[in-house]
């Protein structure tokens, strides 16, 4: 199956891409800059450009089967309030052309990632991080993850959108828990590399069709 990755070069990006190569997929990857890309495999097929150019995404998308993203809207630095370097609306923009072109090329599959605290779980956050995401930089990707998710919810895409909790670099291999509606209650944190895992599992065994779901580690 060859695939599209969106966001291949960011830190859960780059997992879903290795694990994506494990599993022995054909790659396109969408990405701003070719010439800072660093890995080589012959499996791997790069397109320049962001998702918001609707020709360069079509380019990207020909030929696939399913879209993986992991996009989302970056700052200058983990700080809170550091300047942003992508669009406010980058995200919904995003979503935008994928279902338009996704419609005109036969795609169905789509596994996104979006967050923890976005529309029903945002009360299922702890406090003081609903006032950082009310009160700081934090919280244009929230929003406008929000509006992804409505943008999807109103499509025929066959998606699944991953809310993961708090990301971690670690390279443990944890079970990965499944939380609708807060049941179990989510635990704090997961693994950038076991959301990357998760996001290749679900795609190969068809899993939560047209569902949001969060994600954290047992």
């Amino acid at each position: 199956m060859k695939i599209l990755i969106l966001g291949g070069t960011g830190r859960t990006g780059a997992f879903l891409v290795d694990e994506a190569l494990k599993q022995g997929y054909t790659i396109n990857i969408l990405l701003r800059d070719k010439s800072k890309w660093q890995h080589n495999s012959t499996a791997i097929t790069l397109f320049e450009g962001t998702p918001i150019d609707k020709a360069v995404l079509q380019q990207a998308m020909q030929g696939c089967e399913a879209i993986l993203s992991t996009l989302n809207i970056s700052r200058t630095s983990d700080f809170p309030w550091a300047p942003l370097r992508t669009p406010t609306d980058f995200l919904s923009a995003s979503m935008k052309n994928i279902i338009e072109l996704a419609g005109d090329l036969q795609i169905k599959r789509l596994i996104v990632t979006t967050a923890w605290g976005v529309n029903e779980t945002k009360k299922d956050v702890p406090g003081w991080f609903r006032w950082v995401i009310d009160h700081s930089n934090v919280g244009y990707p929230y929003r406008d993850h929000e509006l992804q998710e409505a943008l999807l919810q109103q499509s025929a895409l066959n998606f699944t959108a991953v809310r993961p909790v708090g990301l971690t670099n670690s390279l443990n291999n944890k079970t990965v828990q499944i939380s609708t509606n807060n049941q179990p209650k989510p635990r704090l944190t997961i693994s950038r590399q076991n959301v990357a895992r998760f996001m290749i599992k679900v795609l190969q065994e068809d899993l939560y069709s047209r569902q949001f779901i969060t994600v954290s580690e047992q």
